[in-house]
């Protein structure tokens, strides 16, 4: 049975959901080497014709956002700042019509610099990654000493009006569980808002546990103690972070609890991967081929059929905690956050 087409002409699946928000990963490579993540010796990277061109990435995105109801589109990777085509990327994608909000996920390094060019080709908002403010321990988790550049990032973006500008941290039992409050308050001082995201099993060595994994109750326990946090009254729709007033408000914190408090009912997004293949969940194990089909010649409206049918077949959840759960073969790093 091929997809039913919404309204829109969107990307339904068999839930009634309907993904409103496309990721796309522009690269698999990253200049850190984060120990939840990958090896210190890095991963084998994509060679380069595997990778879709900057005009290939541009025609998918556009294809979805005039044909398939993308209203948002986040460009992640690897690690985006390092695509050299991204100006011109950005630029191209904020001139569609209609004009889709245009994020990025980064580690920060190189973002003082290409924040204000960014901002005026159309890029509206950040997320950077930090899960620590201790420069040891930076560079124990990502093996490199650039703790400067991403702080030098952050500002460098909220300088530049890429706001909110908005902070990813993991926290890991033992390494940085301690951090929870130092983060918040350092958020709240330079005006970020911060995210606290449970780590999820897409670690490429596959050493994932959950025993050992720092909880969205643990998270908030953390914060208790420096914080008075009450439930944002705010509707959160299909966003994965749930959040909670700090101190009354205004200032807000966040938990995108993927594990303990799946989202999946409401879940919006929808994923390209930087090789091309579409992926209707961040814990699929099956892709489907959009840049073998684009190079062998197929025209939008066919594109636009094998995407709708990818998203169709979504499964209603990620199923960690079934016992049939299997990791996907892709990490974070090759899929895009």
């Amino acid at each position: 049975m091929s997809a039913p087409r919404t309204a829109d002409g969107g990307l339904a699946d068999r839930y009634g959901r309907v993904a409103r928000d496309l990721r796309v990963s522009l690269t698999d490579k990253c200049n850190l080497r984060c120990t939840y993540c990958m090896p210190a010796e890095g991963l084998p990277w994509l060679a380069g014709p595997k990778l879709l061109t900057d005009d290939e990435i541009i025609r998918l995105v556009g294809l979805a956002v005039a044909r398939l109801g993308i209203t948002e589109v986040r460009f992640t990777g690897g690690e985006p700042l390092i695509r050299p085509g991204l100006p011109g990327i950005v630029a191209a994608v904020a001139a569609l019509t209609p004009r889709p909000r245009i994020s990025l996920t980064t580690n920060g390094i190189g973002l003082a610099r290409m924040a204000p060019a960014l901002r005026a080709v159309g890029l509206d908002r950040v997320n950077v990654s930090l899960d620590t403010l201790d420069r040891d321990r930076f560079t124990a988790l990502t093996r490199r000493d650039r703790l400067a550049e991403v702080l030098a990032g952050l500002a460098g973006a909220a300088e530049a009006g890429l706001t909110p500008v908005k902070i990813n941290s993991v926290l890991m039992r033992g390494t940085n569980d301690d951090e929870a409050p130092a983060l918040l308050r350092f958020a709240l001082v330079h005006g970020y808002e911060l995210r606290f995201i449970e780590q999820m099993p897409l670690d490429a060595q596959h050493g994932w546990d959950r025993s050992t994994m720092v909880t969205a109750d643990e998270i908030l326990a953390s914060l208790h103690t420096a914080f008075a946090l009450t439930p944002d009254p705010s509707e959160r729709g299909a966003a994965p972070a749930e959040t909670w007033l700090v101190d009354g408000g205004p200032a807000r914190v966040g938990v995108i609890a993927s594990v303990t408090r799946p989202f999946c009912g409401d879940c919006d997004r929808t994923r390209l991967t930087a090789d091309g293949q579409v992926r209707n969940c961040l814990f699929a194990t099956e892709e489907s081929d959009l840049r073998g089909a684009m190079r062998d010649g197929a025209d939008d409206e066919e594109l636009a059929r094998r995407w709708r049918a990818a998203m169709w077949a979504k499964r209603a959840g990620h199923g960690i905690d079934d016992p049939t759960f299997l990791q996907p073969a892709r990490s974070m790093s090759a899929i895009g956050g």
